[in-house]
């Protein structure tokens, strides 16, 4: 699942931003029941490993100057989920940049 996030604040403020408040991504997952841990491989990407209802998901959030991409790979047994983390993921990923 590919979920781009525009934004107007550029590449260095963006950066500052999420690496800032990369501790709330687990609040972006609907319910509150995801343990997500993140780390960063490189300035402009983070990567997320996500543990809900017994399964585990990957994950990775590029920076961009003009937006934010979350990829999530979930395995099958949570694909119907996938609406709920979308939206959820869009709404929050705005307030995450705000």
């Amino acid at each position: 699942m590919r979920i781009p996030i525009p934004h107007k604040l550029g590449r260095e403020e963006a950066r500052q931003r999420l690496h800032s408040r990369s501790g709330e991504i687990a609040g972006m997952m609907p319910g509150g029941m995801a343990d997500v841990t993140v780390t960063w491989p490189h300035e402009d990407r983070m990567e997320l490993q996500i543990a809900a209802m017994g399964k585990t998901a990957q994950g990775s959030v590029e920076i961009g100057d003009d937006s934010v991409v979350f990829e999530i790979d979930l395995p099958g047994g949570l694909s119907f989920v996938e609406p709920m983390i979308r939206s959820a993921v869009e709404a929050k990923g705005q307030k995450l940049l705000g």
